[in-house]
């Protein structure tokens, strides 16, 4: 399956752009919108139907790789500047959870979740680095999640990774920052996408309920997070550094 992008302002037009977790859900529809930007995208994902997604449309690349791995990170920025010559903007997407309490959950389920949201993010975001500072500009923008200060039971890896996600990103936007480069993140709510489907097979209809407890009383699509992401990487969000921007119908700011 291939597909087109209608083109829209070129917002981002001669932009070099690495979206993780690009084959579904939030990071497809980021892929998407950079590209109708005109954007040059390099999309990522482990799963290799982004092949299929991607593989015909001239503006994008598709790699296949585990987010999770030095190899994987090291790649796909070298690919982003062979293909395109540099890197502007990377987006970390992918992440995975798991509904378990603690006594439950084995430690192969609690690593593959902390590895893939922190140490596969500081492992694209160091590699990103090291290519856009000899530019002296660029953005990356992190999609966290309102577990990045609050919890419910049965997500304690997933919590523990968008709070080491927000963490990172301020830390390194700090040490980004005196390069030209902006790093921020998306403090996402539940988003209709396929987070879930990895363990039962009604994911999209529950986040969509779930979502209903936001005071919006509904659940995100993800290309209402994609326009939050394509802001913060833009000039538009130029005085913007080290912040988790919430886009979570309000579920943050009210005591349910």
């Amino acid at each position: 399956m291939s597909t087109s992008f209608e083109k829209k302002n070129g917002e981002f037009e001669g932009k070099v752009v690495i979206v993780t977790g690009a084959a579904s859900g939030i990071g497809l529809a980021t892929a998407k919108l950079f590209a109708a930007e005109g954007a040059s995208v390099v999309a990522e994902d482990i799963n290799p139907s982004v092949n299929d997604i991607f593989g015909d449309h001239d503006g994008i690349v598709p790699f296949v790789g585990d987010v999770a791995t030095e190899s994987a990170a090291k790649e796909v920025v070298e690919l982003a500047v062979e293909r395109f010559g540099r890197l502007d903007i990377l987006v970390n997407n992918a992440a995975s959870i798991v509904y378990k309490n603690a006594v439950d959950m084995s430690l192969d389920e609690w690593n593959s979740i902390i590895n893939i949201s922190a140490t596969g993010l500081f492992l694209h975001s160091r590699e990103a680095l090291k290519a856009m500072i000899p530019n002296q500009s660029g953005a990356i923008v992190n999609i966290g999640s309102y577990a990045c200060f609050f919890t419910f039971p049965g997500i304690s890896a997933y919590a523990a990774a968008k709070g080491a996600l927000a963490q990172i990103t301020r830390t390194l936007a700090l040490e980004a920052i005196a390069h030209g480069i902006r790093i921020n993140a998306v403090g996402a709510g539940d988003v209709v996408t396929n987070l879930l489907n990895t363990f039962r097979d009604d994911g999209r209809e529950f986040l969509a309920e779930h979502g209903k407890l936001a005071p919006i009383k509904r659940a995100a699509q993800p290309e209402e997070i994609a326009n939050v992401v394509a802001f913060l990487a833009s000039d538009k969000a130029s005085f913007v550094v080290g912040a988790i921007v919430m886009a979570d119908g309000g579920m943050s700011v009210v005591i349910q």
